[in-house]
């Protein structure tokens, strides 16, 4: 199983203007630095959580069709499934109707069922395309989130250059922990 990113977000949860306004900079002229930082920030909360902020397409490669029909998509919340394309042995991909998959919304991670298929034992891999965010812009996304994005852009602008590679601190900020602690998919 192989997740790409096939459309990033469009934009940050977070703007500019809040980071700036959080880190009580009254200039432009550290800006590019600033994003940067919001982009990482933002990256960091997505992998400890597991969810995607703004909206953003994913593709996920499984190298053959699963036996139970079921898959586990671990990018949430899933918004839309895209496309799904199931390839011959030699190679022809098939299209996978949306009659002939249902996605279930009521659990994370979120499964996606696909119908029983005739021949569908000889079928490879397959790609799923699929939506996944909370929206479009950072209104959509929960607040302790991006509080947590700025904890943390602050945190590395902070130590951005005031220590060595052997003392720069290597642990997030306490706040920081706790803000995405509730947002952490836990496995039994």
């Amino acid at each position: 199983m192989t997740m790409l990113l096939v459309t990033p977000p469009a934009v940050e949860p977070v703007t500019l203007a809040q980071t700036r306004a959080f880190l009580k900079i009254s200039s432009e002229s550290e800006d590019e630095l600033l994003e940067q930082l919001l982009r990482t920030a933002r990256e960091v909360v997505e992998s400890q959580t597991g969810l995607a902020l703004i909206s953003q397409t994913w593709r996920l490669h499984l190298d053959r069709w699963p036996r139970s029909g079921r898959i586990a998509l671990f990018r949430y919340p899933v918004r839309e499934i895209v496309e799904v394309t199931a390839y011959e042995p030699d190679g022809t991909p098939v299209v996978i109707g949306a009659s002939e998959r249902h996605l279930h919304k009521g659990s994370r991670p979120q499964r996606l069922y696909l119908s029983p298929r005739a021949g569908s034992s000889s079928l490879g891999g397959l790609e799923i395309d699929f939506v996944t965010g909370f929206g479009e812009t950072g209104a959509d996304v929960p607040d302790a989130l991006k509080h947590a994005i700025l904890t943390l852009a602050a945190h590395l602008y902070e130590f951005r250059s005031a220590f060595d590679g052997e003392m720069q601190p290597v642990s997030f900020p306490p706040a920081f922990d706790r803000m995405v602690e509730i947002w952490r998919r836990v496995s039994l």
